[in-house]
């Protein structure tokens, strides 16, 4: 169940629409799938060939957390929250929510050369251009008309589209167009004001688009060159993201809702995970884009790359989900043998955490030494994963969970009959508490 949401998060990727990031995802979800399927066929294979051989190098054994006597630190910190679940619980959410708010000022989009490395000759080629003719000759929109008269007439045309383009609010230069051979064609070359990743740049062609390009009657035009195409990824990324993070969440609600048989449970774990995924994306912002830490990370401030939100969402998502359904796997677990809620999170807790945290901690390493890099890009994926990671093995699932468990109660495994009958059962084991006690 955990593979299956890491899976299903990434290739809903496809939705998107732009090939490679859908190919981007494909290629995730094959490696997710290969290691699934490794873990559930070699592993238990290499198990049963290694049989007792494996404890042969044990340093030491690890007491029973079921020990009524020697209760481990998991278990009195998981006792401990839900003594006092409510405050954890807002405190808890409120820290999240804070580091979630610089998200409100989130700006897609390509980051130029001007947010290369100091002293990469791409930075050293920008800056001298950028200081020699103006920020905008570092990528200078292309306006591309096709005309349908004679030639005197399109060139006529071109004069007074040329005039229109050049007294546009954010433009500073357009040198006079190139026809093709035939004389229907003219390429244009609009110099902005501004850097290529400026919002201003991207002001400037929704500008030209809503007001240049309806007056030129019997005129096609199209604005394109690498700034326009970065601008216009960035609208359609954004366009499509919250249909793309509603399919993701709905899709998991509905596999841990057939899992766990709660109706809580996935509303719970989809609110926490956006919670988490909402604070690492505030973090990235504060960071790549505002600039904060920017010398110790050793970035320069930019815009978020359009496509990055959609593939940090895919991954932290997956992950997060994994996390839960690892941890409340053993909770329903423990549930269902005792029928204490209170007892079963503090002993799932326990069974689970130094697991949770381990896992956690050897990716918050492998993902922060993606800051290593020199490319702004992959240093901006490894810090969205390892802050996101830190987060959700700690704040979410070593508080929050807890304190939401133990507010909710037995009503955390709530599930209305009617819905009971109709949703598919998977696995042997009992489904509820009344059944494992009665054997029904």
């Amino acid at each position: 169940m955990a593979g299956s949401t890491v899976i299903v998060a990434l290739l809903s990727l496809y939705l998107i629409g732009i090939p490679f990031v859908a190919t981007l995802g494909l290629a995730s979800a094959i490696t997710v799938a290969t290691t699934l399927l490794a873990a559930v066929t070699l592993l238990p294979a290499l198990l049963a060939v290694f049989g007792d051989n494996l404890d042969r190098f044990t340093i030491y054994r690890t007491r029973s957390n079921h020990s009524p006597k020697t209760p481990s630190g998991w278990h009195r910190w998981t006792r401990h929250v839900q003594r006092r679940p409510w405050p954890y619980f807002l405190a808890a959410s409120a820290l999240l929510l804070t580091l979630a708010t610089p998200l409100l000022d989130l700006q897609l989009g390509t980051a130029d050369d001007g947010s290369a490395p100091t002293g990469s000759t791409e930075r050293k080629a920008y800056d001298l251009v950028a200081s020699s003719f103006g920020p905008g000759w570092s990528g200078p929109l292309l306006v591309i008309a096709d005309y349908h008269g004679t030639s005197s007439a399109n060139a006529a045309s071109a004069v007074n589209l040329r005039e229109t383009l050049a007294s546009t609010k954010g433009v500073t230069q357009v040198p006079p167009p190139r026809f093709n051979k035939s004389g229907d064609t003219a390429v244009f070359t609009v110099v902005p004001g501004s850097s290529p990743d400026d919002k201003q740049t991207e002001d400037l062609v929704h500008r030209i688009r809503d007001e240049v390009v309806p007056k030129q009657a019997n005129t096609a035009i199209h604005i394109g060159g690498a700034t326009a195409t970065a601008i216009d990824l960035a609208d359609r990324l954004a366009a499509r993201i919250l249909w793309f993070m509603t399919f993701v969440v709905g899709l998991s609600f509905l596999l841990l809702l057939l899992e766990f048989r709660s109706i809580f449970v996935p509303i719970k774990a989809a609110i926490m995970n956006l919670l988490s995924v909402g604070a690492a994306y505030g973090a990235v912002v504060a960071v790549f884009q505002w600039g904060w830490f920017a010398d110790l990370f050793g970035v320069q401030p930019g815009p978020i790359e359009s496509f990055a939100p959609m593939m940090l969402f895919a991954v932290l998502f997956g992950l997060s989900m994994d996390y839960e359904v690892f941890l409340l796997s053993r909770v329903r677990e423990e549930y269902l043998r005792t029928g204490d809620p209170g007892r079963s999170v503090a002993d799932g807790v326990a069974a689970t955490a130094r697991v949770i945290t381990a896992a956690a901690a050897v990716m918050v390493v492998v993902f922060a030494s993606f800051l290593l890099n020199d490319q702004r890009v992959v240093n901006l994926f490894g810090f969205g994963l390892a802050v996101a990671i830190a987060i959700d093995a700690t704040v979410v699932r070593m508080v929050l969970v807890p304190a939401a468990m133990s507010i909710a109660g037995r009503r955390a495994w709530y599930l209305p009959a009617w819905l009971d009958r109709l949703l598919p059962r998977f696995g042997l084991e009992p489904q509820t508490y009344e059944e494992s006690t009665t054997g029904h």
